[in-house]
């Protein structure tokens, strides 16, 4: 049945092209962000689980932050240590000499002060950003080294590390007076080297973990959200072809009521 009324072949083409234009703005806005899911009306599960794993990402960035912080003040530590060591031992084989023939005691002592005060100032100046684990002053540090996400039923935490201090200054404010005394302290610094050693490689450890980790879930909302871009470019042509088709079949459905006047000319 004709009808100049309802035109029914051009409401499906309307409808048709319309479809089509909206499949078009979705593949291009795809092309233009990258993405296949930019809001939750894209896919709210998909979208949902991307916003946590980026903030869990996030969180463990700033840490891993925190934690090259954390590992330049033990490093200072350490360094400092070491280098006192080596100074210790001198003080140790100075005084070792002590009452020895032909030496003069004044010097040694005067010597051993020298090189005490020497350590003293290490112990001072061994600080990063106010943080000193060698002086008189300064105070044991907690190193935040991760993050602990809610998700799944967990509870959220900060994953912190203690590294407790050693009084390398207060050790040598008052100059050792014999080799035995020299030689206790030097193992005391030996001991708190060796754990702030420790502690350093845990803090190379975790960073490497961290950074591991932050890729890994990088990945993960990449798979989720992340438009494949190969099979976009093939939509978006399959589209403006059928974009280009839906208005000529709309075009000819519009002109089929033309057609009615003829019906009607004499």
């Amino acid at each position: 049945m004709a009808s100049i009324l309802t035109n029914t072949s051009a409401m499906t083409a309307l409808q048709t092209l319309k479809q089509t234009n909206a499949n078009l703005a979705t593949t291009q806005d795809r092309i233009s962000t990258g993405r296949k899911v930019n809001t939750a009306s894209d896919n709210a599960a998909y979208w949902s689980i991307s916003v946590g794993m980026q903030s869990q990402s996030k969180t463990i960035s700033a840490a891993q932050e925190a934690l090259g912080v954390g590992k330049a003040v033990v490093d200072t530590a350490v360094t400092g240590l070491e280098e006192s060591i080596k100074i210790a031992e001198q003080i140790q084989a100075k005084l070792a000499t002590l009452n020895s023939p032909g030496v003069d005691n004044a010097i040694v002592n005067a010597d051993v002060a020298e090189l005490s005060a020497q350590i003293v100032d290490i112990a001072k100046s061994a600080s990063i950003e106010g943080k000193n684990l060698l002086s008189t002053a300064g105070t044991a540090v907690t190193i935040t080294t991760g993050y602990t996400s809610a998700a799944g039923g967990g509870t959220a935490a900060l994953n912190t590390m203690a590294v407790a201090k050693y009084d390398l200054e207060a050790a040598f404010t008052t100059a050792p007076a014999t080799a035995m005394a020299a030689e206790t302290t030097i193992i005391a610094m030996r001991a708190a080297a060796a754990t702030l050693g420790s502690k350093a490689s845990r803090i190379e450890s975790q960073t490497a973990f961290n950074s591991k980790l932050i890729d890994a879930i990088d990945r993960g909302v990449g798979v989720l959200v992340d438009a494949d871009m190969n099979a976009e470019s093939a939509r978006l042509s399959a589209l403006q072809v059928q974009q280009q088709l839906g208005v000529q079949g709309l075009s000819i459905a519009n002109s089929s009521n033309q057609s009615i006047l003829s019906l009607f000319r004499g």
